[in-house]
């Protein structure tokens, strides 16, 4: 066991040192230059077809583009919006936050490519029911044999990086943090969890976008309120928090130790990571929800797609940053020497988002509150990531598969707020890398026909 938690995590590493950033930052470049910028000139497009979203009537089998949005938001805000940030912070220092910033920024331009291409290839079968993804514009992308293995491979990732030890995981820091903050034992929260998600599981595509639909401007206002409450009390070290990002983001050295190389590389790394894994841009998992997205062409749906990176990295990641360096940072903040010292042994990475939180609003109500908002990140995130999963089971066994997947998803969130396994958070990783690979080869190859729809954003799918 020991052997294989060393390998797994040796393969994370490599991954994301040498292979994944490489391939989406790339991606991010070329999308924006072949695009000529769509995350830019698209920025009045982008609020004008969120708006019209809102209370759109659907179809049947389909979702509005508002349910598609708030689905894919869901898989992005989870757990590592709270604690993925803190990771960056503590390992990069704060200077982080502006190399994620930059990240989001060309992946806005890399998901317009996504849910674009998730459109176009997408199967509408004589019952009405839609069918769409990574799997089915890999096909488009490699005829033959190739091309089936290569979407195989993706189909077999995603089910368990996402449906299963995703799931997993998200569903043991709902019991953890619940279990720490109000004394609820673990295994009820386990109980609670897999009767509310069964109840939306069976309920198929259109109960689940309806529950996200809501949950995700709840979950979001009473996060951004609390992040504003603690910015508005520490008024005064605002400028001083934005004056160390782009400060340490290249004098990274002078907070984090070790020599400038190691410091800008270790900052621009961790702000690429963090920022890369939490928009998900490129990474082949929101498409499925664009993909089923009730719209006129293909190109309105990549538009409010780029709306979701801008969300979840501008706003939400940012807010929680900003929480974090202002209240222990900046002043007589306990990192605010950096991350050295008998601090240490206090502040852990999983711990920051509380401890900062609770700064302002107590020790108690800073864990409760980080608490609730962890509850409402990781379960809307289960929600759409057993969609992925499940759209893909179907792809590789059939519809009837469905069935199984779902009592075995369950099983899996259950277990997840009993146990906690760091090989178990290792395994989701690393399928969640390999997913990665054949979905921005596909993406590269298909990148004429992003174009197209970017040049003509009335192109209707299929026409030359």
């Amino acid at each position: 066991m020991e052997f294989l938690e060393s390998f797994v995590a040796f393969t994370n590493d490599i991954l994301w040192s040498y292979v994944l950033i490489v391939m989406l930052v790339g991606l991010g470049i070329w999308f924006s230059l072949r695009t000529r910028f769509v995350q830019v000139r698209c920025l009045k497009e982008m609020v004008r077809l969120l708006k019209e979203g809102v209370g759109q009537k659907t179809e049947h089998n389909h979702i509005s583009s508002f349910q598609a949005f708030c689905v894919s938001t869901a898989s992005r805000v989870g757990v590592g919006n709270i604690a993925g940030i803190a990771i960056a912070i503590v390992s990069g220092g704060p200077g982080a936050i502006f190399w994620m910033w930059i990240i989001a920024f060309l992946g806005m331009a890399t998901i317009y490519a996504e849910a674009t291409l998730a459109q176009e290839t997408r199967i509408v079968e004589k019952d009405g029911n839609v069918k769409g993804g990574p799997v089915y514009y890999i096909t488009t992308a490699f005829k033959g044999g190739f091309g089936k293995f290569l979407a195989g491979f993706f189909a077999v990732a995603i089910t368990l990086a996402l449906g299963f030890f995703g799931c997993m995981v998200q569903s043991n820091s709902i019991g953890s943090t619940m279990q720490t903050a109000f004394g609820i034992p673990s295994w009820i929260v386990g109980i609670v969890l897999v009767a509310i998600c069964a109840f939306i599981f069976l309920g198929g595509v259109q109960r689940l976008a309806s529950v996200t639909e809501k949950v995700v401007p709840i979950m979001a206002a009473i996060f951004l309120l609390g992040g504003l409450i603690v910015l508005i009390v520490r008024i005064k070290y605002v400028p001083a928090t934005f004056g160390m990002i782009f400060k340490y983001a290249f004098q990274p050295q002078a907070i984090i130790g070790g020599g400038f190389g190691y410091a800008i590389k270790t900052a621009i790394s961790q702000g690429a990571k963090r920022g890369l894994f939490s928009n998900e841009a490129g990474m082949g998992s929101t498409p499925h929800a664009h993909a089923l997205a009730n719209v006129d062409c293909p190109h309105d749906q990549g538009v409010v797609a780029m709306i979701g990176v801008f969300i979840d990295t501008f706003v939400v990641l940012t807010l929680n940053a900003l929480v974090i360096i202002s209240t222990l940072y900046t002043a007589d903040g306990p990192l605010a020497s950096g991350y050295v010292g008998d601090v240490t042994g206090v502040l852990g990475k999983a711990n920051l988002a509380q401890t900062a939180f609770g700064v302002v609003f107590g020790e108690s109500a800073g864990n409760m509150f980080v608490a609730v908002c962890l509850f409402f990140f990781a379960f809307s995130t289960i929600l759409s990531w057993n969609l992925f999963g499940k759209i893909n089971v179907s792809y590789l066994f059939g519809k009837k598969s469905t069935a199984v997947y779902t009592v075995l998803a369950l099983v899996f969130i259950f277990l997840g707020t009993m146990m906690s396994n760091d090989l178990v958070w290792e395994l989701s990783d690393m399928f969640n890398n390999l997913m990665v690979i054949p979905n921005a080869v596909a993406l590269f190859a298909l990148t004429s026909l992003v174009v197209k729809h970017a040049d003509d954003p009335n192109r209707i799918p299929g026409k030359k």
